[in-house]
């Protein structure tokens, strides 16, 4: 049977150190099992060209200030894959590098999912000179990867306004929740050209994507869609008023 394709909508940061999502992650990683590895797309990789990491062991990458020393002590020794770097590499010409390792986009999310660190991760870049169509068409060329054991992961969040956050939690914006459900929609209904063309799937879409670095890795998930592949969704809240947890599952239910 195929590995899914699993978006995580990874929020803060300091959900590595546990808590309610992370329970939910938990038990993904515990319904998936054991995979050969992971190919994950993460928000916070972006770079001018392609890239895949390719060390036997990445570095636990702490790309944010401010949280708790606990949190920047963290570590997630999982192993790299040389192998799957260069199987990626072949299917997609990235190039393989060891100059990066796993970003917290990454390593808060899996430390849950696989938290004895025994599955080889790579992670590939989101490369800044594509378009969503770009990306979409790219991240196509990933699908055989889930033939061979292997699990195609995005992690960022579809709905992301950091300057609308609001810190002391509260309800979610109308157009925060409006844009989560449509992009849900199109998900469950298998329209690709509505969720590539994001600007045009709910009023005030900008709102809920200024940027677009958190949204593009959904686009590697959803392209891994094949016919009877079932849609499932976890964690399907918005925090703060402006940022969706929402997690995404294809095939393998």
């Amino acid at each position: 049977m195929p590995q899914p394709a699993i978006f995580f909508g990874h929020g803060s940061p300091m959900n590595a150190l546990g808590g309610p999502y992370a329970d939910v992650w938990r038990d993904v990683g515990v319904s998936v099992g054991k995979p050969r590895g992971v190919v994950m797309i993460s928000a916070h990789w972006e770079t001018d060209g392609l890239g895949v990491t390719a060390q036997p062991q990445p570095e636990t990458i702490h790309d944010f200030g401010g949280f708790t020393d606990e949190l920047h002590a963290m570590q997630y020794p999982a192993p790299g894959s040389p192998e799957l770097a260069a199987r990626v590499s072949a299917l997609t010409g990235a190039t393989p590098t060891t100059q990066w390792g796993l970003d917290h986009g990454t390593w808060s999310v899996l430390a849950h999912v696989w938290p004895e660190a025994d599955v080889p991760v790579v992670q590939l870049s989101l490369n800044r000179r594509l378009d969503a169509q770009g990306h979409f068409d790219l991240a196509r060329k990933l699908s055989a990867l889930r033939d061979e054991g292997v699990v195609i992961a995005g992690s960022g969040d579809f709905v992301h306004n950091l300057r609308t956050w609001k810190r002391a939690g509260g309800e979610a914006y109308g157009w925060a929740s409006g844009f989560n459900e449509a992009v849900k929609s199109a998900l469950l209904r298998g329209d690709d050209a509505a969720l590539i063309d994001w600007v045009g799937l709910a009023e005030d879409a900008q709102l809920s994507v200024p940027t677009d670095e958190h949204y593009l890795p959904l686009l590697y998930v959803a392209a891994q869609r094949r016919p009877g592949d079932d849609v499932s969704f976890f964690n399907d809240v918005i925090e703060g008023g402006s940022i969706s947890m929402t997690g995404v599952r294809i095939g393998q239910a």
